[in-house]
């Protein structure tokens, strides 16, 4: 760019993202205004994600990242492009390291990240369909339909024909019936949920069998945020959760995804602490934190935090500091360890 770059050049836009007052606080320690430079973030960043940055680089990455939400984060992309003349997600996701993995899940818009998300579980080497299923039901009905727009804008194909195409068995039939729901606004029928919740009854009861058709239809016909409630209802109603009520009666392979789905959608903060848990025996802590804490912060992140350490007697902070075990900040993952627990404290 002719002329070079000045830091006070783009100051005005960067120092909105700042947070106010004397001092900055964070895990990291308390820095005075002098120490800490937000106008020189874009040459920080752009020395981070092509690899020729230095610890105090990364650590003015992780200072702003960290006080910031997704929406705010996303507006330094379009200021990087112009003065760099790159495209930081393209960049990052050239990266092969886990800070940069953490950095583009940040700054990715939430449909897009989730989008992403789904198609690379659907088509990696292994299939995870866990992940795909956590995606589509710990999300909002709206969530939902931006993240099926985003998919078919960035790989021309649909969702829901993906899905049925590299899913199988009980699992791909749930999913399937979810993702053909259609968001009909942020209005809940209480009496349709009555009535749906007395069919869902009846599905696992009236019969030697549970009958899975009565059950994807209401999966499809309602959407998410509806689903909610037909699960209230039903515990209102009957005394017992149906996740529950699903595995006292046999319901077979079914129900056994059923209730993977049921989990995902009613306590999502439980279906997050039980995929951390099995992180830690497979071998992915790193990877799931990572996505679990960038993706519920300010969602649910503290009510996971309560249902994992119920579960273990573990914290999240003590998870993270156990898997990004390191004495400095020589090794980026310092950094990491840094931002993830900078998340779990700021939200």
């Amino acid at each position: 760019m002719e002329g070079g770059w000045r830091s006070s050049d783009s100051f005005s836009e960067i120092s909105r993202f700042m947070p106010s007052g004397q001092y900055l606080y964070s895990n990291l320690g308390l820095h005075e205004p002098s120490q800490f430079h937000p106008g020189t973030f874009p040459t920080d960043f752009s020395r981070t994600i092509s690899g020729n940055n230095g610890s105090s680089d990364q650590r003015n990455v992780v200072e702003i990242n960290s006080h910031r939400d997704g929406g705010e984060l996303q507006l330094f992309r379009p200021t990087l492009r112009d003065l760099y003349n790159q495209e930081v997600l393209y960049t990052l996701s050239q990266n092969n390291d886990l800070f940069s993995y953490m950095v583009y899940l940040q700054l990715c818009e939430p449909s897009d990240r989730d989008a992403e998300i789904i198609r690379r579980a659907m088509y990696a080497n292994r299939t995870d369909l866990r992940l795909v299923m956590e995606i589509i039901c710990t999300r909002s009905s709206l969530e939902l339909l931006s993240i099926k727009q985003a998919y078919r804008v960035k790989y021309i194909s649909l969702l829901e024909h993906d899905v049925l195409t590299k899913a199988n068995g009980s699992l791909k039939e749930i999913i399937s019936a979810i993702l053909n729901s259609t968001y009909s606004g942020e209005r809940f029928d209480t009496s349709m949920a009555l009535c749906d919740a007395k069919v869902l009854y009846e599905a696992v009861t009236s019969s030697k069998f549970i009958d899975h058709n009565s059950i994807i239809s209401i999966m499809n016909l309602r959407n998410i945020d509806q689903i909610k409630t037909i699960l209230s209802s039903f515990k209102h109603l009957f005394g017992h959760e149906f996740i529950k009520f699903l595995k006292y009666y046999n319901s077979g392979e079914f129900g056994i995804q059923l209730r993977a789905v049921i989990r995902c959608i009613q306590f999502p903060e439980k279906h997050f602490a039980k995929q951390l848990r099995r992180a830690m025996v497979t071998g992915d802590s790193q990877e799931v934190l990572i996505r679990t804490l960038v993706t519920r912060s300010g969602i649910d992140i503290k009510n996971i935090d309560s249902a994992f350490s119920e579960k273990t007697g573990w914290s999240l902070e003590s998870l993270i500091r156990n898997e990004f075990n390191c004495s400095s900040h020589e090794n980026s993952l310092g950094w990491v360890r840094d931002a993830l627990i900078s998340l779990l404290k700021n939200y």
